[in-house]
């Protein structure tokens, strides 16, 4: 699973997390939701990463005046000459294993009802038409949340919220290389999607005991802070958290597991202040794998240097021509965050072999993937 998040963000700088959380959401079997404005890469991502796990993909922008046909299918005519109303859903949502909904929130009343009993209960139904859907994941996109209640009633159903901003100055760079070459790079090889089942039918085993009462403790801290989380939303967040053990390969969780409880914070703004509020229950968490979200949601520096190391690693693999660029950048952003007495042994160590090979990449010798 991890090789198919390489694959998915490869060249797309800062969208490692959305891959991340992509796939976290699939193992728990519940559904995100992006919010960010237009052109910061939700499709390309969301596009790739279901191409690293293979199956059926639907994906449709939806606007104000979208039929339901257009995301469950035309009426079957054949069915129809037959005197029975039912929906022709080939190659449509219903038959889905990922599916993408950009700008989510304009489909209509009919539209939304309907993807209500998709979402929730894998179940499509219209007229005679009743079928199971093997749905693993719903992504929906928007550019900020709605103000309507109805809608934002809808929106709640998404368990995981992430936001996403256009990318920092400094990042610029690595954004323009990295671009071009995600032109150039070849599609994953859609082979996961059997592992990401094995994956959801362990979910069930996990023991949460190590971790519920950290949760229990944690919706306190947001209570006291005025952060308010709806009941449904704290149960079905265990099921991230189990998720997360079980792609770390544990069938048992910890508190380093309580990190993806920052997601199901349905606003931007209490995201924001539950890092505050929880982060003394954060300082301990970590992912193998999740390295992305796990920094973005807890911000400290354990989950930041992990993610650091393997983008080191990353470079000293990699050809000379193609990771300069790439390992300058990791060297700049590892000088940023941590000054010598603060700097991790082990990240210590790849910044040296990073700044040996760069060096005699320029004066000496060529420079030398650390596998050759």
């Amino acid at each position: 699973m991890r090789q198919a998040i390489r694959t998915s963000t490869a060249g797309l700088i800062g969208r490692e997390q959305l891959a991340e959380l992509i796939v976290l959401a699939a193992v728990a079997q519940e559904h995100l939701l992006v919010v960010g404005p237009p052109g910061t890469a939700k499709s390309a991502v969301v596009r790739r990463v279901a191409q690293s796990l293979g199956g059926r993909y639907f994906e449709y922008l939806l606007g104000r005046f979208t039929e339901p046909s257009e995301l469950f299918g035309p009426v079957d005519l054949n069915k129809l000459r037959a005197g029975t109303v039912e929906t022709d859903v080939t190659g449509m949502l219903p038959e889905a294993d990922v599916a993408f909904l950009d700008e989510v929130f304009l489909g209509s009343t009919a539209i939304l009802n309907t993807l209500l009993g998709v979402l929730n209960e894998r179940r499509f139904r219209r007229g005679h038409t009743q079928l199971h859907c093997p749905l693993r994941v719903c992504v929906g996109a928007a550019n900020a949340l709605p103000d309507d209640e109805g809608l934002a009633a809808f929106g709640d159903r998404f368990l995981l919220h992430v936001f996403i901003e256009p990318l920092p100055d400094h990042q610029l760079e690595a954004m323009l290389t990295g671009g071009w070459r995600s032109d150039h790079s070849p599609s994953g090889t859609g082979t996961a999607l059997a592992d990401l089942d094995t994956l959801c039918q362990q979910l069930k085993q996990v023991d949460l005991s190590g971790v519920q009462p950290a949760l229990a403790n944690a919706i306190r801290k947001l209570r006291q802070s005025g952060v308010q989380l709806s009941d449904r939303r704290i149960v079905k967040s265990q099921r991230l958290l189990a998720a997360a053990a079980v792609l770390a390969g544990r069938l048992h969780t910890t508190e380093a597991d309580l990190w993806p409880l920052l997601y199901v914070l349905p606003t931007q703004e209490a995201q924001q202040s539950a890092r505050d509020v929880l982060r003394d229950a954060f300082a301990n968490a970590n992912h193998p794998h999740l390295l992305s979200a796990v920094e973005e949601a807890t911000l400290q520096p354990l989950s930041r240097a992990a993610r650091l190391a393997e983008s080191a690693r990353a470079c000293l693999e990699g050809e000379p021509a193609a990771v300069r660029a790439q390992a300058e950048s990791v060297l700049r952003e590892i000088d940023a965050n941590f000054n010598s007495e603060q700097l991790p042994e082990a990240l210590g160590g790849l910044r040296g072999q990073l700044v040996e090979r760069l060096v005699s990449s320029v004066s000496g010798p060529a420079f030398t993937p650390a596998s050759a």
